[in-house]
């Protein structure tokens, strides 16, 4: 029995390598590989005594020959596979252990050159897995490292089953296919536009209990990304600090609220319930944020997660302790306000990184959103507020504090779902309503939450009015001030309704449509 290993990862395989060579398996080798393994004892030979040629061009060409690949390739049922191995005097190759170079770790560190990178694509690894899976009913094959010992304890007690063999090369190809995608990510970033051809990389992080519903299987990726830059990870990268285990719903809502209050520079605290910011403020004291963002629905709020842009302190502590919460979500915890959270068993507590430049522009990325058959992909909704051009269409301009709030409120409503309309005061929303199929019952609704808070807030919607009948909603609930994208045929009749009620109405020329 042969095999050849060559590995970039590395842990594991010199045993695994003693355990094959004391189950009488001739090992070959190349390249650092081969160092490991006669530094460690493993009797183990060059794999230029396959090919009889030298490796070349400093290591480009070792693997990429007919002895090694005729070895792989030949189908041992077939009698003229066979005998044309022994009249070109090759002899078969029964496993191949191989993983790929580290190009994602390579590209991502700052100021890698395009050399560097072109010196980490490996030509030889991803053709020999892709042969030995193509052939896997002869041919181990083995990319991952957490299957060595399983390999081992079934060489030793018998022959590896054509089910076992199956899956080992399905993991071949997919190491192969995600590999090659993190290749293409990396020579198309600078591109503009969305690609004709697309893969999409993913690694998963962890099974979970079931997904919406307790009958559906669920799981947990993130996806492999290749950037120049550092990007904003949510919480796929957020450490648990305790807590149960996260649910497919807590994930989607973590993620939500997270996105949520990274969008804001201030301190600021978000309350999120079904995907949905049902509480939302900014102020200097972060315990203060999160008051005034409670205050804002104190009923919907009981089991939401909440997510603060800033350390959560013994005082923010002290006023969440009453209130039922899934998850608190920071990027850092003063000890006293952890030591609070400690005496409630039933709150996950999650630690995230803030994104580089937060508060500013979100990183840009791809939304992908699932349909039957198919994937929409899209690019994020990112547009810097700086790129965002006011227009004041009505007689009256806003005063500079509703201007303030007004921007808030833009900044807010793109993080509900439409049709959404939201009444805010103070930088916090005081009353909200989302996902109607109607804009004006939206705004109805997000009266009758605010109730005599609604008095002297202002209103944004995230997208056009087509009828004046939602700045009448406005204007009975006593907003002063309205942030819209405009665009309509009917404009000039909801400008007109906002002169009637002396209504500053401002529009942005972008929506924020989030369904």
């Amino acid at each position: 029995m042969r095999a050849i290993i060559s590995v970039s990862d590395k842990s594991g395989v010199t045993e695994f390598a003693q355990g094959l060579s004391r189950l009488s398996f001739e090992v070959f080798s190349t390249g650092g590989t081969k160092k490991a393994l006669s530094d460690a004892g493993v009797p183990v030979k060059s794999v230029s005594e396959i090919t009889g040629f030298p490796e070349i061009l400093n290591g480009r060409v070792k693997t990429l020959h007919p002895a090694v690949h005729g070895g792989l390739l030949a189908k041992r049922n077939l009698p003229e596979h066979m005998q044309e191995l022994e009249k070109n005097n090759i002899q078969p190759i029964d496993m191949v252990v191989v993983n790929l170079y580290p190009f994602v770790q390579t590209v991502s560190r700052e100021g890698v050159t395009q050399d560097e990178a072109l010196e980490n694509i490996d030509i030889g690894g991803p053709t020999m897995l892709r042969a030995s899976a193509k052939n896997f009913p002869d041919v181990i094959v083995i990319v991952d490292p957490a299957d060595y010992d399983v390999i081992l304890e079934k060489l030793k007690s018998g022959e590896i089953s054509l089910d076992e063999r199956k899956r080992l090369a399905q993991k071949a190809f997919q190491h192969v296919a995600s590999y090659d995608t993190a290749i293409s990510q990396y020579l198309r970033q600078d591109e503009t536009g969305l690609p004709e051809d697309m893969t999409i990389a993913l690694k998963k992080l962890q099974d979970l209990r079931y997904g919406e519903n307790p009958h559906q299987p669920a799981a947990f990726y993130a996806e492999q990304r290749v950037a120049a830059v550092k990007q904003d990870s949510g919480i796929t990268r957020a450490k648990q600090l305790w807590g149960k285990e996260l649910s497919f719903n807590n994930i989607l809502d973590a993620d939500a609220t997270w996105g949520a209050a990274v969008d804001f520079a201030e301190p600021t605290v978000v309350i999120v319930k079904h995907t949905n910011a049902c509480g939302l403020a900014s102020h200097p004291d972060i315990a203060e944020a999160y008051r005034r963002a409670f205050s804002g629905d104190t009923v919907s709020a009981f089991g939401g997660i909440v997510a603060s842009n800033r350390a959560v302190n013994r005082e923010m502590a002290e006023a969440m302790r009453n209130v039922f919460y899934e998850i608190v979500i920071a990027p850092e915890y003063d000890a006293d306000a952890l030591e609070i959270f400690k005496k409630k068993k039933n709150l996950r507590i999650l630690l995230a990184e803030l994104p580089p430049d937060y508060g500013n522009a979100p990183a840009g990325y791809l939304d992908y959103r699932r349909v039957k058959g198919g994937l929409l992909v899209q690019a994020s909704d990112s547009l810097a507020e700086k790129d965002i051009k006011l227009k004041t269409v009505t007689k009256r301009k806003p005063t500079a504090k509703e201007l303030e709030d007004l921007l808030f409120a833009w900044r807010a409503v793109k993080h509900i779902k439409s049709n959404a309309i939201l009444l805010v005061k103070d930088k916090m929303i005081v009353g909200m309503g989302a996902g109607q199929p109607n804009r004006v019952v939206s705004a109805e609704i997000a009266a009758k939450k605010a109730g005599d808070k609604s008095g002297g807030s202002v209103m944004a919607s995230d997208a056009m009015f087509p009828f004046p009948d939602t700045v009448e909603q406005t204007a009975a609930a006593g907003a002063t001030a309205i942030i819209q994208p405009g665009g309509s045929i009917r404009d000039e009749d909801s400008i007109k309704a906002a002169d009637k009620y002396n209504i500053a109405m401002v529009f942005t020329g972008v929506r924020h449509f989030l369904h």
